[in-house]
C-alpha cells in the first residue's frame, strides 16, 4: 500500500460510491486509475495482466473479471471517497444489490461501443430501486466503433434515464484526443500518457459552433429541474456558474437529471474530471434522507439521522471469508460511532457482539481504526453470529434497520467429496461459503443421501467450487447443472381438512378451510410474496382463535418447499384462511400446523398444478454475416427473439430462451461464430414449461 487513507471529520466532506456496469465496460480499470490518481498506489494494475489491485481474488485474476465487490478509501480535494468496485457478471449480481443498498450514489460506467448492455439495465434497476443518485461515465472513447451520441440515445431509450451532457468527447475511437468540458467551455487534452499532465485550451473555432449549441442544451435540462432559475432563464437574465452547478446538483442529488461524461479509463483520460464531479455533485451522507427502522419489539418506525451524536445504527451488508484472519464483516453506519471493544446489539436476532478490531479496507489490505463514525462504511473482524442483512446498534436504543432481499437461485448441481477426509472439510467450506453469498444455498437430500448446491448461474458455481477447493482444501466431484424448476396451481379451489388422531389422554384436533388461488405478476398482492406464498387470516366471528393461525400459517409455509408433481418448490400461490373448527381440549398449536401443511397439499392436487421453468434474457451480440446463424439456434431452442440491433458491423439479438436450453452455450456460440461472437445471460421470470418438458422433469430426467 502507498499510503495511508485520509479520513474527514467532516461528513460533509464524504463519498460513499460504487462503480457499476455490464461486464466489460471498464469499472475495475477505473477503480484502479482513480487509486493511482488519488495516491492509494503507486503503480496502475491491469486487468488483462490480473494485477488489478480490486481484483485480489486467484478466481478474478485468471479470468480477469470481478466476482466479489471490493471497498476502497481514498482522498481527493480534501474529501474522504469510500469506492466500491461491484461485479458486472450477472452471476454476481448478488454483490451489486447489497452495495447499493449501502450507497449515497454511483458512477454507471457505460462502453462507448457497445452502449446499454443487459447488465447495464439490470444494475440501473436496482440503483432506481434503492433510489441512488447516480452519473454516468462512457468509457472506451478510444476504442475503433466507439459512438458517444448513441450511447446517450440508448440511456434514454432503454434506461429511461434523463441524461445530461457536462462533457463531449474530442475525436471518436482512434481520433479520440480529448475532451469538451461544457460547463467551463473548455477543451481538455493530455501532454502525456499516463494522464497527469491535464491540459486545458479554449475551443478551437472548427468545434465552437457546436460546443455552444451542446452548452445551451445543457443548460436548458438543468434549468428545467429549478422554477427560480427557469423563470430568469425564460426572462433572458444571466445565470451564474455557481447557480447553475447548485442547480446540477440538486436535481442529480434528487434523481431528476444523470449527468454524463466521458473518457478512457485504459488510456488514462477523464478520469480526474470524473473524480472532480463526484466530489461536486454525488451526495455526502448529510444530502439523503435520514435512515427508517423499526423497533424489533414494537414495530415502531424509527428514524436515524446521520449524526454521530445519535442511537449507534450500522448495516452490515457483506460477509467476506479471509483465510488468514477469519471472517469480515461490511458495515456502514448509519449513525452514532462504532467503537472498537464496545458491545453492540445484533437487533436482528436478538444477541449481543462485542467488537473486535475495526478496519478500514484497501480492497485486499487493511488499516486498524479506532472507530468508524455516521456516514462511513468499514469491516469488522471476526463477528461471532451476525450476517448480511443484520443490524447493529446500541443496546438501549434498538432498531432493525430494513434487510436486503436477495433473488432465488436457479441452478443447482450435485456434488459430492472425493474422500472421508474431504466430507467434514466440505461441510464447513459450504456453510462458510453460504454465510457470504445470500444466493448461495445449500440442500441436502436425504433419500438420496446428496448434497446439492444451488447459485445464480453455471459461472457462481464453478467460481464457489473452485474456492472451495483452494481456500479449504476440498477435493470433490460436481455433477451435471440441474434447472431449479418450481410448481404452482392454475386453478382456484376451495379445500376444507380435518386433522384428528386419538390416542388416550387428549387426543389432536383442528379443521382449517382454505381458499388457493394463482397469484400473476399483475396481481395487485404480488409485492406481498414470501417465499412463493401470499397467507391472508380471513377468519370472522372467532371459529379459530388467533393463538392457532400463525401455526396454521407455518405449517403451509413449511409445506410449499416440496411440491406434489416433482418435489420442487411451491410459488405464486395465495392462500385464504376462510373458516374452521376446534376443540377446547384436544386443539393444540402442532394440531393446526399439521393440518395447514396437509390442506396445502390437498389444494395443490386440485389446483391443476403446473412446472414452472426459468426463463433467461439473453443478448447474443455476433458479426453480422452469422445473425442468421444464431437467430436459428435460439430458436432451436424454445427461444423467442424480442429485439434485434446493429453494433457497428455486429448484431445484438436479445431473445428469451428457457434456461434448460442454454447449459453449454459457451461452446456453441464460440463453434458457430468462428470464436467472435459472445454473450450475456440473466433471469427473466419463470414460465410455464411445455408438458413434454414437464414430463421429464416429472420422470426426474431433467
Amino acid at each position: 500500500m502507498a499510503k495511508k487513507s485520509v479520513t474527514v471529520d467532516d461528513l460533509s466532506r464524504v463519498r460513499n460510491v460504487g462503480i457499476i456496469a455490464h461486464i466489460d465496460a471498464g469499472k475495475t480499470t477505473t477503480t484502479e486509475r482513480v487509486l493511482y490518481y488519488t495516491g492509494m498506489v503507486h503503480k496502475i494494475g491491469e486487468v488483462h495482466d490480473g494485477a488489478a489491485t480490486t481484483d485480489y481474488m486467484p478466481q478474478e485474476r485468471e479470468r480477469g473479471i470481478t466476482i466479489t465487490a471490493a471497498a476502497v478509501t481514498a482522498s481527493w480535494n480534501g474529501h474522504q471517497i469510500n469506492v466500491i468496485d461491484t461485479p458486472g457478471h450477472v452471476d454476481f449480481t448478488v454483490e451489486v444489490q447489497r452495495s447499493l443498498r449501502v450507497l449515497d450514489g454511483g458512477i454507471v460506467v457505460f462502453d462507448g461501443v457497445a452502449g446499454v448492455e443487459p447488465q447495464s439495465e439490470t444494475v440501473w434497476r436496482q440503483a432506481n430501486n434503492y433510489q441512488v443518485p447516480r452519473m454516468c461515465f462512457v468509457n472506451k472513447m478510444d476504442r475503433t466503433g466507439a459512438n458517444f451520441m448513441r450511447c446517450v440515445d440508448m440511456i434514454v431509450d432503454r434506461l429511461h434515464g434523463n441524461p445530461v451532457l457536462l462533457q463531449f468527447p474530442y475525436g471518436e475511437g482512434a481520433e479520440f484526443m480529448g475532451i469538451f468540458d461544457l460547463l467551463k467551455m473548455e477543451l481538455v487534452t493530455y501532454g502525456d500518457d499516463k494522464g497527469e499532465d491535464i491540459q486545458r485550451h479554449p475551443i478551437p473555432e472548427s468545434h465552437r459552433e457546436q460546443m455552444e449549441t451542446r452548452r445551451a442544451e445543457m443548460v436548458e435540462k438543468i434549468v428545467e429541474s429549478d422554477d427560480f432559475l427557469t423563470e430568469k432563464y425564460l426572462s433572458g437574465e444571466e445565470i451564474t456558474d455557481e447557480e447553475l452547478m447548485g442547480a446540477l446538483r440538486a436535481s442529480t442529488i434528487a434523481g431528476k437529471i444523470h449527468p454524463v461524461l466521458c473518457g478512457s479509463a485504459l488510456k488514462n483520460k477523464g478520469v480526474q474530471l470524473m473524480l472532480d464531479k463526484v466530489v461536486e455533485l454525488l451526495p455526502s451522507p448529510l444530502d439523503v434522507p435520514p435512515v427508517t427502522g423499526t423497533h424489533p419489539k414494537t414495530d415502531e418506525e424509527l428514524l436515524r439521522n446521520p449524526d454521530p451524536n445519535e442511537p449507534t445504527a450500522a448495516l452490515v451488508f457483506k460477509i467476506l471469508t479471509d483465510p488468514f484472519v477469519g471472517r469480515l464483516a461490511f458495515f456502514r453506519v448509519y449513525s452514532g460511532v462504532v467503537k472498537a471493544g464496545s458491545m453492540m446489539l445484533n437487533s436482528t436476532k436478538g444477541n449481543r457482539e462485542r467488537i473486535g478490531r475495526i478496519v478500514r479496507l484497501f480492497a485486499d489490505s487493511r488499516e486498524d481504526v479506532e472507530e468508524i463514525r455516521a456516514g462511513d462504511i468499514a469491516a469488522i473482524l471476526a463477528l461471532k453470529d451476525t450476517f448480511t442483512g443484520d443490524t447493529l446498534c446500541d443496546e438501549n436504543k434498538p432498531i432493525v434497520l430494513e434487510k436486503i432481499s436477495f433473488p432465488e437461485p436457479v441452478i443447482e448441481v450435485a456434488i459430492e467429496p472425493n474422500t472421508k477426509a474431504d466430507q467434514d472439510k466440505m461441510g464447513n467450506a459450504l456453510r462458510r461459503l453460504a454465510e457470504e453469498d445470500p444466493t448461495f444455498k445449500i440442500e441436502v437430500d436425504e433419500k438420496l443421501g446428496q448434497t446439492k448446491i444451488k447459485g445464480m448461474g453455471e459461472l457462481h458455481l464453478e467460481v464457489l467450487v473452485d474456492r472451495m477447493q483452494r481456500e479449504f482444501g476440498v477435493q470433490a466431484t460436481v455433477g451435471r447443472p440441474r434447472v431449479a424448476y418450481r410448481e404452482t396451481i392454475t386453478r382456484a379451489n376451495r379445500v376444507d381438512m380435518i386433522f384428528k388422531r386419538q390416542t388416550g389422554g387428549s387426543g389432536q384436533y383442528a379443521r382449517v378451510v382454505l381458499e388457493f388461488e394463482p397469484v400473476d405478476e399483475n396481481d395487485p398482492d404480488v409485492g406481498d410474496l414470501k417465499d412463493g406464498l401470499i397467507f391472508k387470516d380471513e377468519i370472522k366471528g372467532g371459529t379459530i382463535p388467533k393463538e392457532f393461525v400463525r401455526p396454521t400459517e407455518n405449517g403451509i409455509r413449511e409445506a410449499v418447499a416440496g411440491g406434489v408433481l416433482a418435489g420442487y418448490p411451491v410459488v405464486n400461490v395465495r392462500a385464504r384462511l376462510v373458516d374452521g373448527a376446534f376443540h377446547e381440549v384436544d386443539s393444540s398449536e402442532m394440531a393446526f400446523k399439521i393440518a395447514g401443511s396437509m390442506a396445502l397439499k390437498e389444494g395443490i392436487h386440485k389446483g391443476k398444478p403446473v412446472i414452472l421453468e426459468p426463463t433467461m434474457k439473453v443478448e447474443v451480440v455476433a458479426p453480422d454475416d452469422y445473425t442468421g446463424t444464431v437467430v436459428g439456434d435460439l430458436s432451436s431452442r424454445r427461444g423467442i427473439v424480442i429485439g434485434m440491433e446493429p453494433r457497428g458491423g455486429a448484431t445484438g439479438v436479445r431473445a428469451n430462451v428457457p434456461l434448460g436450453e442454454m447449459f453449454g452455450y459457451a461452446t456453441a456460440i464460440r463453434n458457430m461464430t468462428q470464436g467472435r461472437g459472445s454473450f450475456t445471460m440473466e433471469f427473466e421470470k419463470y414460465s410455464v414449461a411445455p408438458q413434454t418438458i414437464a414430463d421429464e422433469v416429472i420422470k426426474g430426467n431433467s
